[in-house]
């Protein structure tokens, strides 16, 4: 309760302490990118393990079973995360904010780029197709937690196979509707921050980027868990198959941030590689802290199958993630919001839209992170794991007869400690 106060304080002085740069055009910039920045991280978590847990029960996977209780919490989440951006959108269609270019009339018929993409990037599509695509896929994560418990209820792991069945149905419709209408959510949601700026491999980027944080923050929940002397069975192997996820995915991710890199600068389109060249020149912390964060640190720390199975490290490792990849999307929102707000009141660069003067000078809560920027991630954090543990409490933290059980508690990795 008082991390979500203090997040909510933050929020309050981000709406108050505007950068001086931008303040006298009134759009309160610094507030609307922190909202977006943690309501599509936090949103966007809980979508990519609805999406995980559809993938794992497709596939016949079973060792994941002795703490999927906790995915599916994460995947309720959908509910208020679709709230949150509601309210985003509802600021966006009445002009509210300026978050985003494409937002402006007068900028869109001045601007044939624009123009050629308000056939997706325009207010009605961005507030009622979030609550569209955000409302099904909050339907099949709650068709996934009601099939899930109603094993619990309702016969043994033989009779039960009729409830898996029809998840893996659902799961399986689920996997295609996800594989499209994530990306085209992440477009809306976040590319089109910067909306002169595409890339075909940026929803995949992103996606990695929210299943690594969403990955390392279930192992700091089941390890938090144990030691309150909850989920024992869950061992060591379950832990070091997390831990391999985790690293599996920091290179997938590392190869998604270099392949969209390397083929923008070899391809020199000036609409293309503004995106990198403000970023690495303008906001260098970013640019190269993102890389050290995400990749180098996990990498090393990782490469070692011991240290997917020690609890302290694994633990310290999956703090770093989960803060860098909330890292990673203050990097994807936050230069181009500023932009944003400076093209709004006249001081834009050139029909590229992208001003790069502004960071001769430091930029409160836009050139890296400040105090009040990690308080809101605080709150939004404690309002999450409020809600999770929330959800955990409402059933058996064990789901006793799933099918798969026997197999998941039988896990094994490698036959030595």
């Amino acid at each position: 309760m008082a991390m979500m106060g203090l997040g909510v304080l933050c929020l309050i002085l981000s709406f108050i302490f505007e950068p001086s740069q931008i303040a006298s055009g009134g759009y309160h910039a610094r507030f609307w990118s922190n909202f977006l920045h943690n309501a599509v991280f936090f949103t966007g978590m809980a979508f990519m393990i609805t999406f995980v847990i559809a993938a794992f029960t497709v596939a016949y996977a079973g060792w994941y079973v002795v703490f999927k209780r906790i995915w599916e919490a994460f995947s309720q989440f959908l509910v208020p995360g679709l709230v949150i951006m509601l309210l985003i959108g509802i600021a966006v269609f009445l002009h509210f904010n300026h978050l985003y270019h494409w937002a402006d009339e007068e900028a869109v018929a001045a601007d044939e780029i624009l123009k050629g993409k308000s056939g997706f990037l325009n207010k009605y599509w961005y507030l009622f197709g979030t609550l569209i695509i955000v409302g099904t896929w909050i339907f099949f994560a709650r068709k996934f937690r009601q099939l899930s418990l109603q094993e619990d209820i309702d016969g043994d792991q033989v009779t039960n196979f009729k409830y898996h069945r029809e998840l893996r149905k659902y799961a399986a419709i689920f996997l295609p509707i996800a594989a499209f209408t994530g990306p085209a959510m992440i477009w809306q949601w976040v590319m089109s921050v910067d909306a002169h700026w595409y890339s075909t491999l940026f929803a995949w980027y992103s996606m990695a980027s929210w299943w690594l944080a969403a990955c390392s923050l279930t192992i700091m929940l089941v390890i938090y868990l144990k030691s309150k002397g909850y989920m024992e069975v869950v061992t060591k192997e379950h832990l070091h198959d997390l831990g391999k996820f985790m690293f599996a995915f920091t290179i997938f991710w590392t190869y998604c941030w270099f392949s969209q890199y390397m083929l923008i600068w070899y391809s020199n389109v000036g609409e293309e590689t503004i995106y990198y060249y403000e970023r690495k020149s303008e906001y260098p912390v970013l640019f190269f802290g993102n890389l050290v964060i995400n990749f180098v640190l996990p990498f090393l720390i990782l490469m070692r199958n011991t240290t997917k199975r020690r609890m302290g490290t694994l633990f310290f490792t999956s703090a770093v993630v989960f803060f860098g990849h909330w890292f990673d999307y203050f990097y994807m929102i936050k230069p181009g919001v500023l932009i944003n707000a400076e093209e709004a009141m006249g001081h834009g660069h050139g029909a590229a839209g992208h001003a790069t003067e502004h960071a001769a000078s430091f930029v409160d809560g836009f050139t890296i992170p400040g105090l009040i920027e990690l308080g809101v991630f605080v709150g939004f954090l404690a309002f999450f794991l409020y809600f999770v543990f929330n959800q955990l409490s409402k059933a058996s933290l064990l789901p006793k007869n799933d099918p798969y059980m026997e197999e998941s508690l039988h896990h094994e990795v490698q036959p030595y400690e």
